[in-house]
């Protein structure tokens, strides 16, 4: 069953068209979003999120259409980006303080463990983090009021190495205690480490949506990498 919907949204631009789009999530899995820049992703994520008003189409979060029930939906979600778009000149406390009072289900405990682990400094600004702790502010936000599914738009842009390491065995680690991933990346090889689940966007329109298993034998070639089989098709659709 899935816990999250799309069927049929359509969105258009002056010059982009999202075309029907329709996938669903699976409960407690990591599912990676793959398209170039340009191919809808974002244009997705924020119509899941409505952000902007789609043209047509239904999107729907445990059961609930999210057009009737966006309150109550929005209280279970979780969305990072990798900007952060916060008042740039108050502190990470008083940002924390703020985001506390529109959350009953905020957890001091997980807000104070990822603090650590993150190793933020409350006092700072976000106009005084780098671009790879700004991410880690925004994942900070969205993990601390046990959100049930986590939308996350290029979560690990800007981090090192080690940094993106770290937070994907913390994806792994919330999947296995049933948090939903949506997980939106330019860096392919991060989805190879942890997603179970693919959605191939291109040109506005689904091109997949399936298991990793299923996307790595029906649209891959013998020993070619996700990012490798990702590459291929994308040049093969503009030949």
């Amino acid at each position: 069953m899935h816990i999250v919907e799309l069927k049929n949204v359509c969105k258009t631009y002056p010059a982009f068209r999202l075309q029907n789009v329709s996938f669903g999530l699976e409960g407690g899995k990591i599912t990676g979003f793959i398209g170039r820049n340009g191919a809808g992703k974002t244009t997705t994520i924020k119509s899941m999120l409505n952000l902007i008003h789609t043209d047509s189409g239904e999107i729907s979060f445990f059961g609930l259409s999210l057009f009737g029930h966006e309150g109550e939906i929005k209280q279970r979600l979780g969305y990072s980006t990798g900007t952060v778009s916060w008042y740039p000149r108050k502190t990470i406390r008083e940002i924390a303080d703020v985001t506390r009072s529109f959350y009953p289900t905020w957890d001091e405990e997980a807000y104070r463990k990822y603090l650590t682990l993150f190793a933020l400094d409350e006092s700072k600004k976000p106009i005084e983090l780098s671009e790879g702790m700004k991410v880690k502010f925004n994942l900070l936000l969205a993990l601390s009021h046990r959100a049930e599914i986590l939308i996350l738009d290029e979560p690990t842009s800007g981090l090192d190495p080690f940094s993106r390491d770290e937070l994907l065995e913390l994806f792994k680690t919330l999947k296995d205690h049933g948090v939903t991933i949506l997980f939106s990346t330019h860096i392919i090889s991060d989805l190879e480490r942890c997603a179970d689940n693919i959605v191939y966007i291109s040109g506005g329109e689904i091109r997949a949506s399936c298991s990793m298993a299923d996307f790595l034998q029906k649209c891959g070639r013998p020993g070619e990498s996700l990012e490798e089989i990702f590459l291929r098709l994308e040049k093969e659709a503009r030949a």
